[in-house]
């Protein structure tokens, strides 16, 4: 998807892809990531997904990285505690209830603009890129942690003719060693049946390389 296509899903309403509540896959599987409860989380193309405020209930500071405005407001509006606005190096975003959104372009966020993370979660940013820019997704996503760094990631297996048509896009076993396994050891964790009816795929990404001192005591 471009991102004037993002924009516009947002600026229409068109934003079934959100949930009420916390995603299964998060809920029973983010305790396999073995975290401590003070490391931090990077949640790309977050939209103003409530998966962000149950993360931060686990004790995580959490950065999500958001394309649409409408989204930072739409998030703040899912309580009523304190807003506090923030700006990273033309970043500009808010903060509240211990989750950081910040509203830009993802593959123009640095790791200047968020500092260090010891994990990520993606429900929905891989799945919402088109094959063309998810290899980019993944490279991007790898120079932003660490190694040692640890994420849930939650794929989507379609059949018959809905693999052609998206978002949300199918994306294979196989698409995900292509992107990943250069620079993430991959493990599987479970599968569960989607609201579509569709498979849904929950993996468990360790970002490869010598772990420093760091992130050992993220982790």
């Amino acid at each position: 998807m471009t991102n004037d296509a993002w924009l516009s899903r947002w600026d229409e309403g068109r934003i079934g892809f959100n949930l009420e509540s916390p995603h299964t896959g998060l809920t029973d599987y983010w305790s396999a990531l073995a975290l401590a409860r003070h490391t931090r989380v990077l949640v790309p193309l977050c939209g103003k997904s409530v998966d962000m405020r149950w993360l931060a209930h686990q004790g995580h500071p959490v950065v999500g990285v958001e394309l649409a405005q409408a989204a930072l407001l739409q998030f703040t509006q899912g309580s009523d505690d304190d807003v506090e606005h923030v700006s990273r190096d033309g970043f500009k975003g808010i903060r509240q209830s211990g989750v950081e959104i910040l509203c830009g372009d993802f593959f123009q966020f640095r790791r200047d603009h968020g500092g260090s993370f010891g994990a990520f979660y993606d429900r929905a940013a891989l799945i919402a890129l088109p094959p063309a820019r998810r290899q980019r997704y993944a490279f991007h996503l790898a120079q932003l942690l660490p190694p040692g760094a640890v994420g849930l990631l939650i794929t989507l297996e379609k059949t018959g003719e809905a693999i052609k048509h998206g978002p949300p896009f199918h994306v294979s076993r196989k698409e995900l060693e292509h992107l990943f396994d250069a620079n993430f050891e991959r493990t599987w964790l479970g599968e569960f049946t989607a609201i579509d009816g569709e498979r849904e795929d929950i993996w468990q990404l360790v970002r490869k390389g010598p772990v420093d001192d760091e992130i050992q005591v993220q982790r």
